[in-house]
């Protein structure tokens, strides 16, 4: 029951809202990856140097020593919706690095009752079907040093996005991230521009099925939406520094500004543009036992009485380091202090060396 009501949602926020231009397009890939990452807010974009930047930020690939490989599973809505991620990443020389990473955010075995009731209108429930529907990104990244700034690291990233609702719809999208990232005296900047050239989602719809559809979702009787979608730019902004106590103890600090190209409910909005902070710290001790904690997402968020009120999101994580393997846990939304859902994260990160 709580899948036929989110995909009678679903087909209502997409085939009602769908405009040439939206506010939230692709937004499964603005969720976050890295168990590590999200404890600390997604406030990574200067610090991030692992298998995990090319979807942080590219440039940060060039860190890794010789190959690494990272999986992270998240569940969503009660176990609903499965957010799966996988990547590999590899340095070609001192001055370059590749890699490829995919992300998966689905809804398995939903009920099809479109075809319950027959042409004589009696109910048969041997007509109801399951399908699923799931948004997948493909990322190809490259990172490269110049020769001529010290310090400064570039990367890219190219994007395949592949949305499929069952047989009612599916699309294909094309996009670039770039991102930068300079070092000096132990400062670290960093700045990754998504979705830089705007990414295109081509939709194709069954038009048989999308009017089945419209017949049993009621009062549902628009015509079928724009077959393009665009995704607009989103640039972060971050600086960190890492602090060493006594050979053994060690504290990462990092901002990030997140800001979007149009007015939304962030802290910090106007017509051109929108900024969220968010802050993240990680404790380390030996470079074995890591302790995270971040906040960000602020947002206002009007209540019932017309006020107004600031929210945010606070998140907590823990990993473990061992040998070239790194296992993290992160707790998003601590205490349910902001309108999103709290989630349970675990991530795995293996450096291939080990195995040389």
């Amino acid at each position: 029951m709580k899948k036929t009501i989110a995909i009678q949602l679903l087909f209502i926020s997409i085939f009602a809202n769908a405009q040439s231009v939206r506010k939230y397009s692709n937004e499964f890939m603005s969720i976050g990856v890295d168990a590590a990452a999200l404890g600390m807010s997604n406030a990574v974009t200067a610090s991030t140097g692992d298998v995990n930047s090319g979807y942080w930020n590219p440039a940060g690939l060039l860190k890794i020593e010789v190959s690494e490989v990272s999986l992270m599973h998240a569940s969503y809505f009660a176990n609903i919706a499965q957010y799966d991620y996988a990547a590999y990443a590899k340095k070609i020389d001192d001055r370059s690095a590749w890699g490829i990473s995919l992300i998966r955010f689905g809804v398995d075995d939903i009920l099809n009752t479109t075809q319950l009731i027959d042409s004589q209108g009696n109910i048969d429930y041997n007509r109801i079907s399951l399908f699923s529907t799931a948004d997948y990104g493909l990322t190809f990244s490259y990172a490269r040093q110049p020769t001529l700034i010290e310090g400064l690291h570039y990367g890219v990233s190219a994007k395949v996005i592949r949305r499929v609702i069952g047989e009612f719809a599916s699309s294909w999208g094309f996009g670039f991230d770039f991102g930068l990232q300079y070092e000096n005296n132990d400062w670290h900047y960093g700045v990754m521009i998504r979705d830089i050239t705007t990414t295109y989602n081509i939709w194709a719809i069954d038009e048989d099925k999308y009017n089945a559809i419209k017949d049993a979702v009621v009062g549902q009787n628009q015509d079928p939406p724009e077959s393009t979608e665009i995704t607009l730019p989103k640039a972060q902004l971050g600086v960190s520094k890492k602090f060493d106590f006594h050979y053994d103890y060690t504290l990462l600090t990092s901002v990030n500004l997140n800001m979007q190209f149009a007015q939304t409910n962030d802290i910090i909005s106007n017509s051109a543009f929108s900024i969220d902070p968010a802050l993240g710290l990680e404790f380390g001790y030996t470079d074995l036992v890591f302790l995270r904690a971040g906040v960000g997402n602020f947002q206002n968020l009007e209540q019932l009485d017309g006020s107004s009120k600031v929210s945010f999101q606070p998140n907590i994580g823990l990993g473990f380091k061992y040998k070239g393997i790194q296992v993290d846990y992160a707790l998003t939304d601590l205490g349910d202090q902001s309108a999103a859902l709290y989630s349970n994260i675990f991530s795995v990160k293996v450096d291939l060396s080990i195995f040389r």
